[in-house]
């Protein structure tokens, strides 16, 4: 048996996820973790799909904080003069090499429409960067591109969810005064679109023999569209939306109102081989109605921005080596399944990292140094020294035992040493509890430091 998923479907999960990120009772964070070095030369290794890559990640967790944004993605494709763009094809599987679209350096996404054809049908490189053209209506490029505007990426959509690899992408519901003037613009856009409209010819085959342009008839369930062909070599090189009498792009020619179109092709003399074109149309609704199913949105990005000690949740002066996407992360000082009450935690930022307190210490501990307990046997990773406390970490290769009361606790790889607190103030529990939630995604990368001065731009992207 053979199938797809079709773009639809994937559109649909991604707006569940979407949908479900913005229920109230849903929590989403980004955590950091992993202070310790992968290996020898510290390169970041491909993370599992398993149980235990999960656990790892959990075990060396620092600290998270609430996703406060999120927005569908697409790919990113700048435009730049001398590149060959590809014309949106309604066969198109995914994304070509270069895309369908550009954004230009005013932040104005466009469609292309049409590209660019010599007289003997050889791809012309772009050179006249699109702009203008906001009311939406295709418009030709004296390079031979027809173009339309689809929106604009507001500074504020930019500044959370755009980077060197994907461009936010929305679609506006509504308007009100209030509104930036970005979703006003792109609303027109949306309530401008022209269902049924014939975008553009794919040329199947080129034929052979023609002597003269042929004739090409549109029929279908719509109205209007027509096209003119340009034939080199008694091949039809090139088809583009104009008519019999004038090769220029004329936007009444799209047509509408088809849901399905075929071209004949007549006329030409006497070709030894006809050619055959076929229609581009336009997703339901018309191209413009909703750019995430134009641009086929199906990529979710979360974005949180972790700024400095983030009220003494985050450790500084210390780096990371992997970040997640977590939901719904719970407070509770048993562990997850213990006997204490477990309760939603809901603070904008949390530390996962426990602490053991000092009454004296001897010698100072320092950052990625192992500790052992004297009489325990307990160890762990210092994740940060903060005098009479060090916060620390545990994992398979440390081991899970607990440390106690007033033991002397020293480093094995350094020279730190001290006692801890009698009774329960020895330890302080994490803020929120690593093992709990839906850990939704894992990435591995190289180390990151961070310093009392620094924001992370944390951007998660899901693709479905």
């Amino acid at each position: 048996m053979a199938a797809i998923i079709t773009d639809p479907l994937k559109n649909l999960v991604v707006d569940l996820l979407k949908l479900n990120d913005s229920d109230a009772s849903n929590k989403y964070y980004a955590a950091i973790g992993r202070s310790e070095t992968w290996n020898d030369s510290d390169v970041s290794p491909t993370p599992l799909r398993t149980k235990s890559e999960e656990n790892d990640f959990r075990n060396s967790m620092q600290s998270m904080k609430l996703i406060g944004d999120v927005s569908l993605v697409i790919p990113r494709y700048n435009w730049s003069t001398g590149t060959f763009y590809s014309a949106y094809d309604d066969t198109q599987v995914g994304y070509p090499t270069n895309s369908y679209y550009v954004i230009n350096t005013n932040q104005q996404v466009y469609m292309v429409i049409r590209s660019a054809k010599s007289a003997t049908g050889t791809a012309v490189a772009s050179t006249v960067e699109p702009t203008g053209g906001t009311t939406g209506t295709p418009f030709l490029t004296s390079d031979g591109y027809v173009w339309k505007f689809m929106y604009t990426v507001s500074s504020t959509n930019a500044n959370k969810f755009q980077s060197a690899n994907f461009l936010p992408v929305q679609l506006i519901t509504s308007t009100d005064s209030n509104s930036p003037v970005s979703d006003v613009e792109q609303k027109a856009v949306q309530d401008g679109a022209i269902h049924g409209q014939v975008i553009g010819y794919g040329i199947d085959s080129a034929g052979a023999g023609y002597g003269s342009a042929p004739t090409l008839t549109i029929s279908g369930n719509g109205s209007s569209a027509a096209a003119t062909a340009t034939i080199s070599g008694g091949q039809v090189v090139k088809v583009e939306v104009a008519d019999s009498s004038d090769a220029t792009l004329k936007i009444a020619n799209f047509g509408s109102g088809y849901d399905y179109a075929n071209v004949e092709v007549t006329g030409g003399g006497t070709p030894s081989k006809p050619a055959k074109i076929r229609t581009i149309l336009a997703a339901q609704g018309g191209l413009g109605n909703d750019p995430t199913v134009d641009f086929k949105a199906s990529s979710i990005m979360f974005n949180a921005k972790p700024s400095g000690i983030e009220s003494l949740d985050f450790v500084i002066g210390q780096d990371f080596r992997q970040v997640g996407l977590i939901k719904n992360p719970q407070v509770d000082s048993s562990g997850h399944g213990g006997n204490g009450v477990s309760t939603a935690f809901t603070a904008s930022t949390g530390r996962a990292l426990k602490a053991l307190n000092f009454s004296a210490v001897n010698t100072d501990f320092s950052e990625d140094k192992t500790i052992l307990g004297a009489t325990s046997g307990a160890k762990a990773f210092i994740d940060k020294d903060s005098g009479n406390s060090v916060f620390y970490h545990q994992n398979d290769a440390t081991g899970f035992r607990s440390f106690q009361a007033g033991e002397t606790v020293n480093e094995t790889d350094g020279t730190g040493t001290g006692v801890l607190d009698s009774a329960g103030a020895f330890e302080t529990a994490f803020e929120v509890n690593p093992h709990t939630g839906e850990l939704m995604y894992i990435d591995n990368r190289s180390a990151v430091t961070r310093s009392a001065d620094q924001t992370e731009d944390i951007k998660i992207v899901i693709q479905v």
